[in-house]
């Protein structure tokens, strides 16, 4: 007599969010993942550090921020190391992200072996290298871990942008990026040869027919065992232009969000349509929370950010403004369960027209650690209110608040 074993409800969700992502956002979800949760630049560094030493093969660096300075001159002590014990080096720039960067400092890493490229450089082609941008962060090791996030290579993640004054030292990015250890670094590897295959030496993208695409895995939309540990689910999503990956991700987490959507966003001009998502899951009940800077590196982005105020405090979506010199963490965690680290901020650029890439990723642990990383950030800034209007019982928020009218 045949049994029919009916699925876990632990086993089912697993599969959904599988297969979810998978119709979202062309990622493939891999299990038995373990995740450490970065906190700012030199943490991210530090890691950055460890993992390039520990290679024993190939190290992959994609950086759309890369600087000659100090931070810069720590990550390519590490790479020519790592190419002196024989590993294969390769790394990734985006044209405009790397101007300024001293020739001597390219020229040292060639001359020792390690393949240097950037992206889409200027000249009389598509869009005459202008756009799209390749605005990801990403270091992958021997196909075993990788780190991705908002992180670039340069010192504002360390002392600032601005100048110190009277003899203080200057404050740090605020920043949040991953490391994830498993099978997702196999993913990870796959999105760096994606886009290193669309550039060639010279540094201009190259189309290749179906490079673009990711490998579909026999594993795809199957159940992934719930029993494996550690439990984290990973799904490496690849924002490429006009694909609305991660525009798409959000909205339909609104829809299934049950308690809480919290957003961290360095550079957050949404579309309408993220608009309406966010202010319907508030309206509906959902803790919608978002957090900007006060102070950004691009002022006229907090002048468009402050003109979506009005609709999103009106329908009960609580907005923060981070008080140091600049926030620019990527991140979303829903539900205490969802979190999402990346590159991508919610605007144009970043969700239709650049190269971008996010680690999608469920654990109810990593999720409860992301909400405190939160919380502890909204104690470092100020809740915005509508003028006239003042929440009371303001969880997490700050004791001084900014009234918008």
């Amino acid at each position: 007599m045949l049994v029919e074993r009916t699925p876990s409800p632990r086993a089912t969700a697993h599969s959904s969010f599988a297969r979810g992502l998978w119709r979202i956002a062309a990622a493939d979800v891999s299990g038995g993942n373990r995740v450490r949760l970065l906190h700012d630049g030199p943490e991210t560094f530090d890691a950055m550090v460890a993992l390039i030493e520990s290679a024993t093969a190939a190290v992959a660096l994609e950086s759309y921020i890369l600087r000659s300075d100090e931070v810069g001159e720590r990550i390519a002590t590490a790479l020519l190391a790592a190419r002196a014990r024989g590993c294969t080096v390769r790394l990734l720039s985006d044209w405009i992200g790397a101007l300024g960067i001293g020739r001597r400092f390219v020229a040292r890493l060639r001359d020792a072996g390690i393949d240097v490229r950037f992206f889409n450089t200027p000249g009389f082609h598509r869009w005459l290298g202008l756009v799209p941008r390749d605005h990801r962060k990403l270091l992958v090791v021997d196909e075993r871990a990788g780190i991705t996030g908002g992180v670039g290579i340069g010192r504002e993640w360390v002392v600032g942008s601005r100048r110190p004054r009277h003899g203080r030292a200057g404050k740090p990015w605020r920043d949040t990026a991953i490391q994830i250890d498993g099978p997702a670094a196999h993913d990870m590897q796959q999105a760096f040869d994606n886009i290193w295959n669309r550039t060639d030496k010279r540094g201009r993208r190259v189309e290749r027919r179906g490079a673009h695409k990711l490998l579909r895995r026999e594993a795809r939309g199957t159940a992934l065992a719930p029993e494996s540990a550690p439990p984290a689910l990973v799904g490496i999503v690849e924002g490429v232009p006009l694909k609305l990956r991660i525009g798409r991700a959000l909205q339909v987490q609104a829809i299934s969000a049950e308690r809480s959507i919290w957003i961290a966003s360095a550079y957050f001009i949404p579309s309408w349509s993220d608009v309406e998502a966010l202010t319907g899951a508030a309206r509906d009940g959902v803790d919608v929370r978002l957090l900007v800077p006060s102070r950004n590196d691009h002022p006229w982005v907090t002048l468009l950010t402050r003109r979506f105020y009005r609709r999103l405090l009106t329908n009960g979506v609580r907005i923060w403004e981070w008080k140091g010199e600049m926030m620019h963490a990527k991140t979303t965690v829903i539900d205490g369960r969802w979190v999402r680290v990346g590159s991508t901020d919610f605007n144009v650029l970043g969700v239709a027209i650049n190269y971008e890439l996010d680690a999608i990723i469920e654990d109810a642990t990593l999720g409860s650690e992301a909400e405190r990383m939160f919380l502890a950030d909204l104690e470092r800034s100020r809740e915005v209110h509508l003028k006239g209007r003042k929440r009371s019982g303001t969880s997490g928020a700050s004791s001084s608040d900014r009234t918008h009218s």
